[in-house]
């Protein structure tokens, strides 16, 4: 057990000599198998769960019970407890998290600190900038990231906190000055068992990863049901927020449309408006949880308006494609039924037009939400055009088939026999299966004053297909539409 170890690994292409390898049971593959490829590497020491996969006795072992939880607790010994000297919010739930973390990530900056932030977009801090790989890294790259930041000079950290990476206890050795939880609804069941236990991995935030000693604040949304259940379960410091009641954080009054989202909040330190160029009735509950964190970090009401106003749009949330049409359209993140009904109704609130809905599912998830999302594009769109998101391994056919089932039971007629040339009087819907002709087709038909929803990849930049990515943006498609027609 006296050996310098220079460099941890989980990922054996990534070790050599006086390395660690930890070999992870992953979700589908088990690290156990690449263990021969690290000694060949020349490292000095494996953790392993399992005890079948012969080691040389001049390698030593150490064997655990979970290996992914170990590396958490060696990754953060490794690089110094970097998260004791970081100020640490934590925003977990199904929907708005990453609205809430650049909201957060404003109101710091406004306030004059240093600001890291790992999401599902980016992992960012000062000038430097990584496109997310999932939305909470994995230990040690996490643990890594962390200590970079502390050598940079960040003092707050803003994180997104993914079931996964609760469940599989990437977090161990973090606690979090602040926990934000959103809401839940449909998601990741092709990794949970089902809600119930998607909930109880969301919990852990709250019941181990807040700190201790009256110190660490849960920041909940009350509108939510399994936010009360985290209310009333949560004896440590806490405060609520909603938009349909009152509650420590609500508002008085909310104003939204297409251009964006106002009001007036009561908050435990006064009454204050708001105005945000954020889209979306929904948004001013992400604005609650925000400014319930400035306040945790005791920040005056002033900054965090200030931080809040500064805030122009989110990558990928509802996010304007600008146009010479009069056509307002909006490329969207919402691929859960629960997030696609949030955009559809605030754009239905207040939209003068007709609204024509692009959307697909992913593959390789919970197949199970794919109908339920065909039901709320079809109930709540003038043309629904069903098209592929990221098929990964499955035929995108069949995933079609199966949001078809969601609109058939509505029912709603197909239009897929002579190509549009117009929206139909009556709603219905249409297959595409080419994400780029799908936009296309929406952008073509639609009229002053609609709105084109394209929802379901956001922000993302490419297109999974089988084990291949290209490059796709949906914004870039967009444009591509809008140049065609000579606009």
């Amino acid at each position: 057990m006296d050996l310098e170890v220079t460099h941890l690994a989980y990922d054996s292409r990534r070790v050599s000599e006086q390395g660690l390898f930890t070999a992870i049971v992953g979700h589908k593959t088990d690290g156990h198998q690449f263990i021969d490829q690290a000694l060949q590497k020349g490292v000095r020491v494996i953790v392993t769960e399992r005890e079948d996969y012969p080691v040389p006795s001049s390698v030593t072992r150490i064997r655990v019970k979970n290996s992914r939880e170990a590396l958490s607790q060696l990754a953060a010994c490794f690089y110094g407890y970097p998260a004791s000297n970081l100020r640490l919010v934590g925003i977990t739930g199904t929907n708005g998290k990453t609205t809430t973390s650049y909201l957060i990530e404003s109101i710091l900056k406004t306030a004059g600190f240093s600001v890291g932030v790992l999401g599902t977009i980016y992992y960012r801090y000062g000038s430097k900038i990584q496109t997310a790989s999932m939305t909470t890294p994995e230990s040690l790259d996490l643990q890594g990231l962390l200590a970079e930041m502390v050598r940079d000079g960040v003092t707050h950290v803003v994180m997104e906190v993914s079931s996964h990476a609760l469940d599989q206890g990437r977090l161990r050795e973090i606690a979090f000055d602040q926990a934000v939880f959103t809401n839940l609804s449909q998601d990741h069941l092709d990794y949970h068992l089902d809600m119930e236990d998607y909930f109880q991995a969301k919990t852990k935030l709250f019941t181990h990863h807040l700190k201790s000693g009256g110190e660490g604040i849960a920041i909940i949304n009350c509108d939510d049901p399994y936010g009360q259940r985290i209310w009333e379960a949560r004896k440590g410091p806490k405060q609520d927020y909603r938009l349909e009641k009152s509650a420590a954080y609500f508002p008085l009054e909310i104003h939204s449309g297409l251009n964006g989202v106002s009001g007036r909040i009561k908050t435990p330190h006064g009454t204050y408006s708001i105005t945000s160029p954020l889209i979306g009735h929904y948004n001013m509950s992400n604005i609650l949880a925000a400014w319930a964190v400035g306040e945790g970090f005791k920040l005056a009401g002033q900054t965090i308006q200030k931080g809040i106003e500064a805030l122009a749009s989110v990558p990928g949330r509802m996010e304007p494609v600008p146009n010479n049409l009069g056509l307002t359209i909006l490329v969207d993140y919402s691929h859960t039924p629960e997030a696609l009904r949030s955009a559809l109704l605030s754009i239905k609130r207040h939209g003068q037009g007709k609204i024509l809905t692009v959307f697909g599912c992913g593959g390789d998830r919970d197949p199970h939400k794919r109908p339920l999302m065909g039901k709320v594009a079809g109930e709540l769109s003038d043309l629904t055009v069903v098209t592929s998101d990221n098929p990964r391994t499955e035929n995108p056919l069949t995933i079609i088939t199966q949001i078809e089932e969601g609109l058939k039971n509505l029912p709603l007629p197909v239009f897929n026999g002579e190509p549009l040339r117009e929206i139909p009087d009556s709603p219905g819907y249409v297959l595409k299966p080419d994400r780029r002709e799908a936009i296309a087709l929406a952008i073509s038909l639609a009229q002053t004053g609609d709105v084109v929803l394209i929802a379901g990849k956001g922000h993302e930049t490419y297109q999974l297909l089988g084990r291949e990515t290209i490059h796709f943006d949906d914004r870039e498609e967009t444009r591509k539409a809008l140049e065609a027609l000579n606009v």
